[in-house]
């Protein structure tokens, strides 16, 4: 979003990117539906299981449990490169050409007033990027009790996706029940989603194959590569890959760039008048932290606590399923107990297939065989419910660089982050709360299913937003502190962690920034 913006100002943008593609599994899967596939295609283990049976995992549930053979080249490098270390965390990080957007949900959340003044964003500059963003990558949306949640001011968009037919009854009892969930800081209804159910350009309506998680044929759910793709077209724009950014240097007349290219070892400088750093909020305080003095520092960061639930709807054990469906969220369920669009807790609702039952089989308390026996028969009530919760900064959320011989950079980021007794029991109290409102929708808890800190894949704030020039601190405009020319467009500079999906603020957020480097840039180059 930010490259998009400078280029469509004019400045001449050069994007520096490790950049990994998938070399085998897109081209392997048919332009079929999941069941069909499954039905007739002899060759389906290899994109559903893949070749090395890289889908498969053993053991307790961790972050990216549920990546997809053809969504492993995300983390391909990424413990070469971007070595970390933790005896509680474990982040999701990505090196991928479109980085994490790849496995994206494609939710979209509009932070309320309240949530962007304690993330420390500007309300006005914030409601216009939202707008922008949308109309760029395309999304649909419905009014509903959770508008206010989900799409908020945002009227330009495409009409929702169907419904399947494991979410439909959900719905329709909420609305019977909404007299008792309401009153208790309960709503229900459907996602705002990056995601097209109209033809729009080349890129086409949602196909409902329910192949959401193995490929983006079609392009109906947007994707960043999408806009890097449109981007290599235009004269003012270079897109450079198999480069690390290892640290720069802010200098009166530019800023000089130091890489490492991946594929060579072979390290380069590049220059540049302005240097925008988007590259998630850890590589970014890796980045930082070498290139500015003092680097020792501690960066605190966010993340949002995350747990999912796994539910079953009695009415529909042993139902037939519908063909056509899609793998994104059906339905978002959003606990906001004091009625303020703050502290808002947030529910994304998932009917299960096309990630397959030898995922779940694993979880059950029974062997293999009668195990898949009853999945069998379970799966049509199934939904998944995962629970993102608001997160503030604490003494025990920190991240270190220590020294790593070993490291093609010399370093590792240490992180560390511990939940108090206080913020661990208000965790487990709300999803007590929401275990007891799905069982208000005749939609029960089977069991509460931890992956561990670092699951949710929401990050933020190692860069806090400051209106005082402090080190490591961003200005309002996203300027780095301490320097004349380096910005910072990713989640590094929020305060709070609203526990809505934070992609869409991130894009938006960038768009701001790279306008205020169009306004700081002079000349025509970035």
């Amino acid at each position: 979003m930010a490259a998009q913006t400078l280029v469509e100002a004019g400045v001449h943008v050069t994007l520096l990117d490790v950049g990994v593609v998938d070399q085998k599994y897109q081209q392997l899967i048919p332009e079929q539906d999941f069941l069909t596939l499954r039905q007739s295609d002899p060759a389906q283990h290899r994109y559903f299981l893949g070749d090395d049976f890289e889908a498969l995992s053993w053991g307790a549930v961790k972050t990216g449990a549920q990546l997809t053979a053809p969504r492993q080249f995300m983390t391909t490098l990424v413990d070469r490169f971007l070595p970390l270390l933790s005896d509680n965390f474990a982040p999701f990080e990505s090196l991928a050409f479109g980085g994490l957007g790849n496995g994206w949900g494609v939710g979209c959340n509009v932070f309320s007033r309240p949530e962007l003044a304690a993330c420390g964003l500007d309300e006005d500059a914030m409601r216009e990027a939202y707008r922008v963003v949308a109309d760029r990558i395309g999304m649909s949306a419905t009014q509903d009790d959770v508008t206010p949640y989900t799409a908020g001011h945002l009227r330009d968009v495409q009409p929702v996706s169907d419904l399947d037919s494991t979410a439909a009854p959900l719905l329709r009892r909420y609305a019977r029940t909404k007299a008792v969930l309401n009153p208790r800081g309960f709503f229900l209804g459907r996602p705002a989603l990056a995601l097209l159910t109209r033809d729009t350009g080349e890129r086409k309506k949602v196909a409902y194959h329910d192949l959401d998680f193995y490929t983006d044929r079609g392009h109906s759910a947007y994707r960043p590569w999408m806009t890097i793709e449109r981007l290599k077209q235009h004269t003012g724009f270079t897109y450079l890959n198999s480069m690390l950014v290892v640290r720069f240097r802010d200098q009166s007349d530019g800023v000089e760039v130091h890489c490492l290219n991946t594929n060579t070892g072979e390290r380069s400088a590049w220059r540049c008048k302005n240097l925008v750093l988007a590259t998630g909020v850890f590589s970014t305080a890796r980045i930082v932290l070498r290139s500015l003095p003092n680097t020792d520092k501690k960066l605190p960061f966010l993340c949002n606590p995350y747990m999912y639930l796994p539910c079953v709807q009695p009415a529909l054990v042993g139902t037939a399923t519908d063909r056509y469906r899609t793998g994104f969220a059906q339905l978002m369920m959003f606990h906001d107990a004091a009625g303020t669009n703050f502290d808002v807790a947030q529910a994304s609702m998932y009917s299960y297939r096309s990630l397959l039952l030898f995922r779940l089989l694993k979880e059950t308390p029974l062997n293999f065989r009668d195990g898949r026996i009853l999945m069998q028969y379970l799966l049509p009530g199934l939904t998944l419910v995962g629970i993102h919760h608001p997160d503030t900064f604490s003494d025990n959320k920190y991240l270190s660089l220590l020294p790593d011989a070993h490291s093609p950079t010399g370093d590792m980021l240490k992180a560390v982050y511990t939940l108090s007794a206080h913020e661990t029991a208000a965790l487990r109290a709300r999803e007590k709360k929401f275990a007891w409102a799905f069982r208000a929708l005749r939609c029960c808890p089977l069991k509460r299913v931890y992956p561990g800190p670092g699951s949710s894949i929401h990050y933020a704030g190692t860069l806090p937003f400051s209106r005082d020039p402090k080190e490591f601190t961003l200005s309002p405009q996203g300027q780095l502190h301490g320097t004349s020319r380096v910005f910072v467009a990713d989640g590094s500079g929020l305060r709070y962690a609203p526990a809505k999906g934070l992609t869409l603020t991130l894009m938006a957020n960038a768009h701001n920034v790279a306008v205020e480097v169009g306004k700081h840039a002079f000349g025509k180059h970035a």
